[in-house]
This record gives C-alpha cells, structure tokens and sequence, in this order.
C-alpha cells in the first residue's frame, strides 16, 4: 500500500483568498481537539485523491516536522465539483480509526456481454483498524459472477485485523440480468381504434 507526502503550509488567510491564489485550504486535525488552519498546492493534493481516493494515507510535511494522517473530508464545489477544502487527520500508524471506505467494482465489463450489470445497493463499507493496515478503497472483481449472485463482506479481502461494522449479511451489490424493453412493430404501427 503505496503512502504519498503532502505539503502543507500555514494558512492565515481566509479560505476565500488561499482559493483564488491557487492553493487549497484545510486544517490538520492532530490528537484530541488540537487542529490547525494550512494550505495546500492544488495540483499536489489533486494527483493524490485522484491515484489513492477520498481516504487517502499521507506522510503530511508542516515546516520541518512529517506526520503521518488519512484524509478525512473532502469538500467539493457544488457545481464545478474542484475540491474546496481538505481535513486530514493525523494519526501513528498502528492507532485504530473508523472509516468509510469505498467500494469500486471492476470487471462489470466482462458482465456487459452476456447481459448481466451490477446493480450497486450500497456504495461504501464502514470498518474499524490500524491506520497502516487500511486500504484506500475496496476492489471486488464481479467479472466471474452470474445473475442474482450478491456481494457481500465474504467478496472483500481484508486482512483479518480490520473489523467491517457494518450488518453482518449486508448485500453491498447484486448481479442483475439486463432487461431490454423491446416494442413489436407490429404494436407500434398498429392503427388506433
């Protein structure tokens, strides 16, 4: 599980002012209710949600100390969806947090052919561990499923230290056969009594 360093720079300015000079504003969220207001580079932080995700582990470098965090919130613009703000929560690796992490569903490719789609009922998993043990999201292959099979906690993989939280029989997803609503002509130009 790669961990990416981000910089992170004393803000003083309102968030207002950090946006339009092309950074990000957030805030560091250290133990207990300890917090302070920073700024990121705006490409940085962009290229690290977009390879790692929402929950991103970060080595954070402030001035010449590094600590090591999550992601914790992402705030995005109503309609030009850029991100606004950040919260990150600075942690040890081995402290257990809470997260939400999201489930990505790959091979829904190789369903498309013999008709079949993922019908996605939940799209997040809630779970509790380690920092460093955490993924940054959960990938099920659904590519050898057939239909009505469903996916539940058994599909995730996760090392056994990290506990799901969630209902213990949660179907997180069901393999559905594509239905294809299909109007005879003959209906169609059939002439109105």
């Amino acid at each position: 599980m790669e961990v990416t360093t981000l910089k992170a720079m004393d803000r003083i300015e309102n968030p207002k002012k950090v946006r339009d000079a092309g950074f990000i504003p957030g805030v560091l969220n250290g133990p207990g209710t300890t917090s302070a207001s920073v700024q990121f580079e705006t490409k940085a932080l962009n290229k690290i949600v977009m390879k790692h995700g929402l929950n991103a582990k970060v080595w954070v470098e402030s001035g010449a100390e590094k600590k090591f965090g999550f992601i914790k919130e992402v705030q995005t613009h109503p309609v030009e969806r850029k991100i606004i703000h950040v919260a990150i929560q600075l942690v040890s690796k081995d402290q257990e947090v809470k997260m939400q992490l999201p489930i990505t569903f790959s091979g829904s490719s190789e369903l498309e052919p013999r008709f079949l789609h993922v019908h996605v009922n939940k799209s997040e998993i809630e779970v509790v561990g380690k920092v460093a043990l955490m993924p940054d999201m959960i990938v099920v292959d659904v590519s050898g499923k057939e239909a009505e099979d469903t996916i539940t906690a058994t599909d995730f993989h996760l090392p056994a230290e990290i506990k799901i939280l969630d209902a213990e029989h949660e179907v997180y997803a069901t393999i559905k056969a594509v239905r294809e609503v299909i109007v005879e002509e003959a209906e169609a130009a059939a002439p109105a009594e």
